[in-house]
């Protein structure tokens, strides 16, 4: 288990107090609970939770904040950001039914 799965939500890397709201609006508790969720999923779950769409980057942040949970590597979110707007860009990025 890497050791970033016993560390505080807010510890990890691009996690703020916006983000610690949102996870706590998907019922996300804990890192290693963060670490088995799907980025696309989070990001469709809060859109419809919220009744908005909110902007994409809040994906790539989930799925940095993924990718340290289950790695322990800590990348800032925009590394994610090319592959999401590839993603997109081919049209299996994840529409976002209100």
């Amino acid at each position: 288990m890497p050791r970033s799965s016993v560390m505080p939500l807010g510890d990890l890397r691009n996690i703020g107090k916006a983000m610690l709201l949102d996870f706590e609006l998907l019922g996300i508790r804990s890192v290693s609970q963060l670490a088995t969720q799907d980025a696309d999923k989070l990001y469709a779950r809060l859109c419809v939770i919220t009744a908005s769409r909110h902007d994409p980057c809040v994906h790539d942040t989930f799925a940095a904040a993924i990718h340290q949970a289950r790695t322990g590597e800590a990348l800032n979110w925009w590394a994610f950001t090319a592959l999401r707007k590839e993603r997109q860009k081919a049209g299996t990025f994840p529409p976002i039914l209100l």
